[in-house]
């Protein structure tokens, strides 16, 4: 079992930025990939970006070059750094871990609310 507990989101004017942060604890080591995922009111949760554990990524087209995924694995946390927020970016964001099992997790969700 992984547990995953986010923290960072809150309420931003545009152009903003916001850390999101994601502390993993359990089974730590059978972790592989993680990423951010959001959804918006009335929308399907959709990928943010993903890194695996040696730290390869990869990123949505609607935000690459605003956002930057990091892990550090010694504090079994990932990081999602928000700049040039838009009011699109509105949204919970959900941390997910996917175990080499393809055990999926995820965390609680925290809210992003960018405003014009």
């Amino acid at each position: 079992q992984v547990q995953l507990v986010e923290s960072g989101g809150g309420l931003v004017q545009a152009g903003g930025s916001l850390r999101l942060s994601c502390a993993a604890s359990g089974s730590i080591f059978a972790i592989a990939d993680m990423g951010w995922y959001r959804q918006a009111p009335g929308k399907q949760r959709e990928v943010v970006a993903r890194i695996t554990r040696g730290g390869s990524t990869n990123y949505a087209d609607s935000v690459k070059g605003r956002f930057t995924i990091s892990r550090d694995n010694a504090k079994n946390t990932v990081y999602l750094q928000m700049n040039s927020l838009k009011p699109v970016d509105t949204a919970v964001y959900y941390c997910n871990a996917e175990t080499y099992h393809l055990d999926d997790y995820w965390g609680q969700g925290t809210q992003v609310t960018v405003s014009s």
